[in-house]
């Protein structure tokens, strides 16, 4: 293996330090829960989660946290998304393909709108 310069340490230790802090909850007010159990995942949850991971990184949105969770119990609604927000409290959509999942984050985590036609109540 080749040895690193001290810049070359520095700039990876950096990229680093900014790639695990996007993983830290504190200081972000919207929580975004894509469910991933398995009839999630074979609806197309890894994509919807993709996308939404790349819309917010796009629109530079660092007070949005995204994680995934286990199966909701409404296997035919899957992929199944939960939003978090202060000023709506929490939502549920349903069959969130990756046209919806941009259209969540713009929509909804911007604009402070629910998406009333694709919203889902989940069991308490």
């Amino acid at each position: 293996m080749a040895k690193l310069s001290l810049e070359e340490l520095r700039t990876l230790r950096r990229d680093e330090s900014e790639r695990i802090a996007k993983r830290n909850i504190h200081g972000k007010d919207i929580h975004v829960v894509v469910a991933m159990g398995t009839c999630g995942i074979n609806a197309g949850a890894k994509l919807t989660l993709n996308s939404i991971v790349d819309e917010i990184e796009a629109k530079g949105l660092d007070n949005v946290i995204v994680t995934q969770a286990g199966c909701q119990g409404k296997c035919e609604m899957e992929p199944i998304v939960e939003v978090y927000t202060p000023a709506l409290g929490a939502v549920a959509y349903g069959k969130v393909d990756s046209k919806l999942a941009k259209q969540i984050v713009d929509e909804h985590i911007i604009a402070g709108k629910i998406l009333t036609d694709h919203q889902i109540k989940l069991e308490v």
